[in-house]
């Protein structure tokens, strides 16, 4: 059993690994600015805030894994890829990082473009942008904690819930789509995908993509 804990918790991304982990029996912390009225029955719920990271420690405990699965927008645009660096830098040893990041900084093709620099929608790069920062300031790093980054499919939100199907394939760098070219992933298999990661790590200080 491992020790989890998610920031952003109640958010689309975050509620559904949330789910998954206290599922399968896993002991989960889910923190967020305000603790939700629906809540995940078997998971502890906090507030705290990314912006305070030694208070954000000090709340959290032991844990084995950190969760970062925070949207950098609205009020917290442009100040999650800081905040990030600074969790990171100041988690205790043996403590894995992982991160929701955006379709946009995964692969068109293997060795092609970002999904980002291929026609990727002007009101979504800003986000796009800081989700390929914070990426870039793991990849940095050569001497921190292991951590992994996961980019959804570009298909993936609250608009289009989908259900769990329990599968999804393992793209690498590169956006994973269909036959028919389509990328989508269910928020409860987004959720699948990071607890497959925790409870059998096959990433270390990478990023990859999933989808269907």
């Amino acid at each position: 059993m491992a020790r989890i804990a998610v920031i952003g918790g109640t958010g689309y991304a975050g509620s559904n690994i949330v789910a998954e982990a206290v599922s399968r029996g896993h002991s989960v912390v889910s923190v967020a600015r305000s603790v939700p009225s629906e809540r995940v029955e078997g998971a502890v719920y906090l507030e705290g805030n990314i912006l305070d990271v030694p208070g954000l420690l000090a709340q959290l405990g032991e844990v084995d894994v950190v969760i970062q699965a925070l949207s950098p927008r609205g009020d917290m645009t442009g100040k999650v890829r800081a905040a990030t660096a600074e969790l990171y830098a100041a988690l205790p040893e043996n403590v894995r990082l992982g991160v929701v990041g955006g379709a946009g900084g995964s692969l068109v093709a293997p060795g092609g473009p970002r999904v980002i620099d291929a026609g990727f929608p002007e009101e979504f790069k800003p986000e796009a942008q800081e989700a390929i920062g914070i990426l870039e300031d793991l990849q940095a790093n050569a001497d921190g904690n292991d951590w992994f980054f996961v980019h959804p499919a570009a298909g993936f939100g609250n608009w289009a819930p989908g259900e769990r199907t329990g599968t999804y394939r393992d793209g690498g760098q590169v956006l994973v789509t269909d036959e028919k070219g389509e990328s989508f992933i269910s928020g409860a298999d987004l959720g699948v995908a990071f607890v497959d990661e925790i409870e059998n790590p096959k990433h270390h200080r990478e990023n990859f993509a999933v989808g269907y």
